[in-house]
């Protein structure tokens, strides 16, 4: 078995042992190529048919391309979309501008995926996040327990050995699941490569720059580059020592405000 036919079928593995275990779950879409990615293995691992809810947690500041993106193929694929806001702090006018990153990302993300989890009564999130995006996440488990409060504490997670996983929760427990945690930067492009699977046009050379990382508009910078199409981006990443986020807010992505948020129960 070649190497991204391997990453496959321990994602689509953990995937199908998830939606198993937990009647009611989710998968968080952010409309990036790592949640897309989740969603189109989702659909392999499903036969093309995703048989549970994809959530979009909006904050107000998205790209505009990833709104079109995001409406374009909930429709094609035939997602039940929710979209999740925490509209009482958007109009009250909380935003990247307003004091810390921090308290943005903590009310406009954390606590709008907090607030549909709990309308929707959902035991189980499957989120696109991997080990090598943030010295952070390397601490995650493929099923990470969270308290009541969906509060993570990174000192205690279950050991995972021999693809053994802990997914029996307590009654109180919520779990977030990542099914992409085994895989590299390059990894999902070559296996986006691989699958033609849709990304959106902010990844790709715009006037020398383009979007490594994407999420809320004015939190993100692009980076220089003249990698128009894929098969370029992987060779830029091949050989380049910059950061994959280092075009993210750098008050929000420190490693000790990144623990933080997680620990509140950040993606």
């Amino acid at each position: 078995m070649d190497h991204l036919s391997a990453l496959e079928n321990k994602s689509i593995f953990i995937i199908r042992e998830a939606s198993a275990k937990f009647k009611d779950i989710a998968v968080l879409w952010s409309v990036g190529k790592d949640s897309t990615t989740l969603l189109w293995l989702c659909r392999k691992a499903f036969f093309g048919k995703i048989p549970f809810p994809v959530i979009h947690i909006d904050t107000g500041y998205k790209f505009p391309e990833m709104y079109q993106f995001r409406d374009e193929y909930a429709k094609k694929w035939g997602l039940d979309l929710i979209i999740g806001r925490n509209e009482e702090k958007i109009r009250s006018g909380m935003g990247p501008d307003k004091g810390a990153k921090l308290d943005c990302c903590n009310e406009l993300k954390t606590n709008a995926l907090k607030k549909v989890i709990a309308k929707y009564h959902l035991k189980a999130i499957l989120l696109g996040i991997r080990r090598d995006e943030h010295g952070i996440r390397a601490k995650e488990r493929y099923f990470s327990p969270r308290d009541e409060q969906f509060k993570w504490n990174y000192e205690n997670q279950p050991a995972e050995l021999w693809d053994q996983y802990k997914s029996m929760a307590e009654e109180d427990t919520h779990f977030r699941i990542h099914p992409l945690l085994h895989m590299t930067e390059l990894d999902i492009w070559q296996y986006t490569k691989r699958e033609n699977i849709p990304i959106a046009e902010l990844y790709f050379s715009r006037g020398g720059k383009r979007y490594r990382s994407i999420g809320c508009l004015p939190c993100c910078s692009p980076v220089e580059s003249s990698a128009s199409n894929i098969d370029e981006i992987i060779e830029e990443i091949k050989t380049s020592d910059t950061s994959e986020r280092a075009g993210r807010a750098q008050d929000k992505e420190d490693a000790y405000t990144m623990q933080k948020l997680r620990a509140l129960g950040y993606m």
